[in-house]
């Protein structure tokens, strides 16, 4: 299949670290290393190790980290043709605490560039795409797009990764809403289940399928049929690097509603991978797992 993601990538560099440390203190690295990160990108680069045919619509700066993250991007077998590259800005960076006991990660993001616009997007042909999955970003320019996918007639998909002033007008745009848990967090709730019962019931019956993660509490579903789903997290015997872990989780949703599985068989599966992702580094060997 065919899948465009439409979203950031960003250089991360992760230092992990034996326990956090304390504000006002110092604590060394047990090992530093560069990636290539950002959701969208993420998400794609598990879904081109699934066999999908991957694009992303993006801006890269012409500067040298970014020469670093389209290397790699190509490496996985992404196409770039719809990147948008600017003279002017910075490689959006991460810099990532890693904490070698809990897994756990704490993430100081810089952004110097503009974000994709509706304008670069209205040039992008969709006709060839399966499926389009977009990030939550700069809701005014998204909400053209998303319009624009509906029009089309493409399957499509919206990660709300955090709130955004304006982005809850733009939930019954798309087929499947992918909420994370600290989205649901900062508006107040203390449950997926309580938190997609919620939406659903003030968006009614013309919304998307929802799903909502929630770390060791496990994921959920909520079809438009009102039928509310559970799986319970997968064991991960021992916990090395969660960052990804929710792009991870995205990625196999998609994928397996691609391959037509019903929802509660697309939520196990998809736990599964993001479990899977928990106890590695980096996003290699997940396409083998489903």
């Amino acid at each position: 299949m065919r899948i465009l993601g439409v979203g950031i990538a960003t250089l991360d560099i992760i230092n992990t670290v034996p326990h956090y440390p304390d504000e006002d203190s110092e604590v060394r690295a047990i090992e530093q290393r560069r990636s290539r990160g950002g959701n969208a990108t993420n998400t794609l680069t598990v879904l081109a190790g699934l066999g999908h045919a991957c694009s992303w619509a993006g801006v890269l700066p012409e500067e040298p980290d970014a020469v670093e993250v389209e290397k790699d991007l190509r490496d996985t077998g992404i196409d770039l043709r719809h990147v948008v590259r600017l003279q002017q800005g910075k490689m959006p960076t991460s810099c990532i605490t890693l904490n070698r006991v809990t897994g756990s990660r704490t993430i100081i993001h810089y952004r110097d560039l503009p974000e994709y616009c509706s304008r670069w997007f209205s040039r992008v042909d969709l006709q060839p795409y399966d499926w389009i999955h977009f990030e939550g970003r700069a809701p005014a320019e998204l909400a053209a797009m998303l319009d624009r996918a509906r029009q089309s007639g493409k399957a499509f998909s919206l990660e709300i990764e955090k709130p955004r002033e304006g982005i809850e007008r733009l939930f019954r745009l798309p087929d499947v809403l992918l909420f994370s848990s600290h989205y649901a967090k900062q508006k107040g709730y203390e449950s997926a289940p309580a938190f997609l019962e919620a939406h659903a019931r003030h968006a009614g019956k013309e919304r998307p399928l929802l799903f909502c993660s929630w770390g060791d509490a496990g994921a959920w579903a909520l079809t438009q049929g009102d039928e509310l789903y559970h799986q319970a997290a997968f064991e991960v015997p021992a916990v090395v690097d969660t960052v990804g872990a929710g792009d991870v989780f995205n990625a196999g949703i998609i994928h397996c509603l691609l391959r037509g599985m019903p929802v509660r068989d697309a939520l196990r599966q998809a736990a599964r991978l993001a479990a899977i992702k928990c106890g590695q580094t980096g996003f290699g060997s997940l396409g083998d797992a489903l």
